[in-house]
């Protein structure tokens, strides 16, 4: 779980309790449905088109670490305390690589790949030995009410522009 404070960007199949910051459901979700002259109508929509940019971005960078290590790909079964540093340190080399490197392959494909997009119904599982969250609906509210919160700002700061 992460820090009080911070969250996973997560799709509609997670609950929106502290540590997982979901789109609002029933309205309109993939970036592709606001490329042109779709624009969102409302807070709810424009969260749920930043929501779904953030994602795609994760989703890339995800794609990127997957193809330079194959560890990521093909995790072996270690136990899971030895498994959360694995993404770590792959991500701190790749961040070195991206300094150091004049030009990143991978990333550069990884950028030209970005015209298609993960269904929400695709789930990835990471590892087998998943933890389970438990929530009650107090948890459920104060989610609620920080993404309401954020989709406000985001809101307010869209209508002055």
């Amino acid at each position: 779980m992460p820090s009080t404070g911070k969250y996973y960007v997560v799709d509609v199949g997670y609950p929106n309790i502290p540590g997982f910051l979901a789109p609002f459901r029933v309205q309109r979700y993939h970036s592709r449905y606001f490329i042109g002259r779709h624009q969102p109508k409302g807070k709810e929509e424009l969260f749920n088109m930043r929501h779904s940019f953030v994602r795609n971005v994760i989703e890339r960078s995800i794609g990127v670490l997957k193809k330079r290590f194959a560890i990521l790909r093909d995790m072996p079964n270690y136990p899971l305390r030895k498994q959360r540093y694995i993404p770590k340190a792959c991500c701190t080399v790749h961040n070195f690589i991206r300094l150091e490197a004049e030009k990143d392959e991978l990333f550069e494909e990884g950028e030209r790949e970005n015209e298609q997009e993960l269904d929400d119904t695709e789930a990835t599982s990471y590892c087998s030995n998943e933890e389970h969250v438990t929530f009650d609906m107090s948890q459920t509210a104060e989610m609620t009410q920080v993404r309401d919160e954020i989709a406000t700002s985001l809101w307010t700061s869209y209508r002055h522009n």
